[in-house]
């Protein structure tokens, strides 16, 4: 094996405090609610902390290159009525955030071989077979049963990403 590639969007905890076992969102394990942690639109926690320590884990143990192949925010994306322009700075903060913790992990000694956000563009949520609930930089005219024009704009993030990309990762302001 050359390198040890994962998807990360959040962590996990227990409780053994039955009246803290609150569950919360996830793609197909769900955990205990972490109270010093946000929630997405969907219930899933928030945690790039996380991912710094997820590398951490995975390169003490397995000592190669890791590559994260998949990470983003599920959000309610809605175009301003005027201009028609999709201000999703809450995706570019997810993000930033992110790469920042990646930054970190590679600061402790990490060999992280790329980053790739999940997705580029919007499509249906496998998880939620749901359309409104949107991942991309390019946002698509359609709902959730399929009407719209299928127009593609570019978000806020798309311009964001282009410069954190062009920027190899040193460039994550958001204006």
């Amino acid at each position: 094996v050359d390198f040890v590639s994962f998807s990360y969007y959040n962590s996990m905890v227990d409780s053994i405090d039955a009246a803290r076992r609150e569950k919360v969102g996830g793609n197909l394990a769900t955990g205990v609610r972490n109270p010093y942690l946000a929630t997405s639109d969907w219930g899933w926690q928030v945690d790039a902390d996380g991912l710094r320590y997820a590398l951490i884990d995975m390169w003490d143990r397995y000592h190669k290159p890791l590559f994260v192949v998949e990470n983003g925010l599920g959000a309610e994306d809605e175009a301003d009525p005027q201009t028609g322009r999709i201000e999703d700075d809450y995706r570019i903060d997810y993000l930033r955030r992110h790469v920042e913790a990646i930054r970190d992990a590679i600061d402790d000694g990490v060999t992280v071989m790329g980053y790739t956000p999940w997705g580029c563009i919007d499509l249906v949520s496998l998880s939620t077979c749901q359309m409104s609930k949107r991942y991309g930089f390019v946002y698509v005219d359609l709902d959730d049963e399929g009407n719209g024009s299928y127009a593609r704009s570019r978000k806020k993030s798309f311009f964001w990403y282009q410069r954190v990309i062009a920027s190899n990762g040193e460039d994550l302001d958001s204006a």
